[in-house]
């Protein structure tokens, strides 16, 4: 079934409000006077149901302007979030006022149900609080990739109740390939456990390194300039957007370590995005490997005796 967009929400949520209201005002024709003893309360209903609906298409119309004016994907679907809600929240108030007659019996009810539901929700009550605290604090958004206790992926949804990930790397894979698993945990969680964002706005790389084994024997300086050609080359074309200050910034590295096993690890330490580390590695060995195969007398690689 295909869904509706905003523009057919607001059209119908129109319609629907102009409908009620002329219902409204239609019962005080003649016609309805056999009705007498029921039109102040058909009155009233359709005047709370044009409320409800009233709310609905303002809800409607504020999630168009922010969808037209907000460029982060994280913020306008936080934004669209807090909306829903308070779209919901005040044609909660509505019924709650038709039910009880005026708004002050509906406030006290309000605070009587609200006290009852406190104790009997305390755990869905904390993941409620939880997410007004993403909302403000912006702990992670969506699209962001994140790892709280063992679950690490990219958000794709964040309830009122809980957060949705599409998990990363699990159970069944060694690199950072999405799984295709969905995880869900509790909002609550992150008020108890340390929340790693590895993705933002302000800072759009990490810093990931590849190890390669060379032998004692080789040429080291050649090692380090063939890795940061063809790291510094993936670098330019996938990010020729970024002036030259921005590159400085990160460029990349590289460093010697003794193996356990004997020989020496060559290690290329390079920015990359959060959700193109194994293609990143991939596309800078691919660059590298034939620079150093194409001088075996300068790089020895581990074999027989040279380890």
């Amino acid at each position: 079934m295909r869904k509706l967009n905003n523009k057919q929400w607001i059209l119908i949520y129109a319609i629907v409000s102009i409908l009620f209201m002329s219902m409204h005002y239609a019962l005080d024709l003649d016609i309805f006077d056999a009705w007498n003893e029921y039109i102040p309360f058909l009155k009233k209903l359709t005047m709370s149901l044009f409320l409800i609906v009233l709310i609905f298409l303002i809800s409607k119309l504020i999630e168009q302007l922010i969808n037209a004016q907000t460029r982060t994907e994280g913020d306008r679907y936080n934004l669209v979030r807090i909306i829903r809600f308070l779209a919901l929240v005040s044609s909660f108030i509505v019924v709650i006022s038709f039910l009880f007659q005026n708004l002050y019996a509906a406030a006290v009810s309000f605070g009587l149900i609200s006290l009852v539901l406190g104790f009997a929700l305390q755990a869905p009550i904390s993941s409620f609080i939880a997410w007004v605290y993403l909302v403000f604090r912006r702990t992670y958004l969506v699209g962001d990739r994140i790892q709280i206790k063992k679950f690490r992926g990219d958000v794709i949804e964040i309830g009122y109740l809980d957060t949705s990930i599409l998990e990363c790397s699990g159970d069944y894979l060694e690199n950072d390939r999405k799984s295709g698993r969905i995880v869900r945990f509790p909002n609550s969680l992150i008020l108890k456990e340390e929340v790693i964002n590895y993705s933002g706005p302000e800072i759009p790389f990490i810093w990931n390194e590849t190890p390669i084994q060379v032998a004692y024997t080789s040429d080291l300086q050649f090692v380090e300039e063939c890795l940061l050609e063809a790291c510094i080359r993936d670098f330019k074309e996938r990010y020729s957007h970024l002036g030259n200050p921005e590159k400085q910034r990160w460029e990349p590295n590289v460093y010697f370590r003794i193996n356990k096993f004997a020989w020496m690890e060559a290690v290329i330490s390079y920015p990359v995005e959060p959700e193109d580390t194994t293609g990143r590695r991939n596309r800078i060995l691919r660059y590298a490997l034939p620079l150093l195969n194409a001088a075996p007398d300068k790089v020895k690689f581990p074999e027989g005796s040279l380890r």
